[in-house]
């Protein structure tokens, strides 16, 4: 080998070898700037209640901060639509929910699939769903009473949801069927301006998820009348379960979840994943999900896939058996 076919040999090795080692050091390397959650329901509902603690959390553990973008409409699609697009680089995450389960049996042209098109990192808190009512335009005290008033007053009672095809209407259509009432729904942007409005007393009943809504129990704003769960919630023990109070069957969950664009470098999703089990094991988001009405969840990659995959096939049964339609 002459001497200068020998230098760039040397050189070309030295070049791999430095290119393998340049991998693992940007993966350690990563975050290098701030990190964005897109949440596709406006701010102050049972995503925020979760999403902003754990970036909270995140910020202290990875060093940068995590901005909550807030991109709400169309029962959280429209912000999973947008996610969906976005650079696959490491710096944008999408904090999905129970609704993208739904979505697919009611939104047959969505332009995203949540099965493929992201990445499953983890679950991030499952609080069960709690029916509550405005104590001051709804006299109703159990549900029991609450069916007897439906049923003599044929809609006259109408229910928000966080929008058409999430788990709030579907809740809502599921008790509708199970105990044979009419009421009216009221469609909103999000859990948040549902909420809202029927602290306001604008509406009368939100089939919600517990960790919005258990706040407002407590203080007395609205009244819970049935945890749409096998056992009481520690956050709400004066509110029975659905059995408890006569609705034998009635569960429904609305679970939180962080998932990747497709193409975000597996050193990454794992570290993220790391990261999130850590800060979900930390004292503070304990207390705050216990406060919130959420255990600590476990479900994470590979597994959190299958639940997705499970989860489109139970929802799409109860779209059709309730002929559910948009409005």
């Amino acid at each position: 080998m002459t001497t200068s076919r020998y230098c760039l040999a040397a050189l070309g090795t030295a070049a791999g070898l430095f290119l393998a080692a340049a991998g693992p050091a940007q993966a350690q390397a990563w975050p290098q700037r701030p990190i964005t959650f897109i949440v596709p329901f406006p701010a102050g509902g049972g995503t925020d209640a979760f999403a902003r603690p754990l970036a909270a959390q995140l910020d202290q553990q990875l060093g940068q901060r995590i901005i909550i973008e807030n991109r709400g409409g169309a029962g959280g699609t429209v912000g999973a639509s947008a996610a969906s697009k976005l650079p696959a680089d490491g710096y944008n995450f999408f904090v999905g929910a129970a609704h993208h389960a739904i979505a697919p049996a009611l939104y047959p042209k969505l332009d995203y699939n949540i099965e493929t098109d992201f990445i499953p990192i983890a679950v991030i808190a499952q609080p069960p769903q709690v029916i509550v009512v405005h104590p001051g335009k709804v006299q109703a005290k159990t549900v029991a009473e609450l069916i007897a008033f439906a049923k003599a007053n044929p809609d006259k009672l109408n229910y928000a949801s966080a929008g058409n095809g999430t788990t709030h209407h579907l809740a809502g259509e599921l008790f509708k069927l199970q105990t044979k009432t009419n009421l009216t729904h009221v469609p909103y942007r999000g859990a948040g301006p549902a909420l809202q409005d029927i602290v306001a007393g604008q509406v009368d009943i939100l089939f919600d998820g517990l960790g919005s809504s258990a706040p407002q129990i407590q203080s007395g704003r609205l009244r819970g009348l049935a945890v749409a769960a096998a056992t009481r919630s520690d956050a709400i023990p004066d509110v029975p379960t659905a059995k408890e109070a006569g609705l034998e069957g009635y569960e429904v969950a609305t679970w939180y979840a962080l998932w990747a664009p497709k193409g975000t470098p597996a050193d990454i999703v794992t570290r993220m994943r790391a990261e999130v089990e850590k800060a979900l094991k930390t004292p503070l988001i304990s207390e705050t999900w216990k406060k919130n009405g959420s255990p600590i969840p476990t479900l994470a990659g590979d597994d959190f896939g299958k639940f997705v995959t499970a989860e489109i096939a139970r929802w799409g049964t109860v779209v059709k058996d309730a002929q559910v339609k948009l409005d």
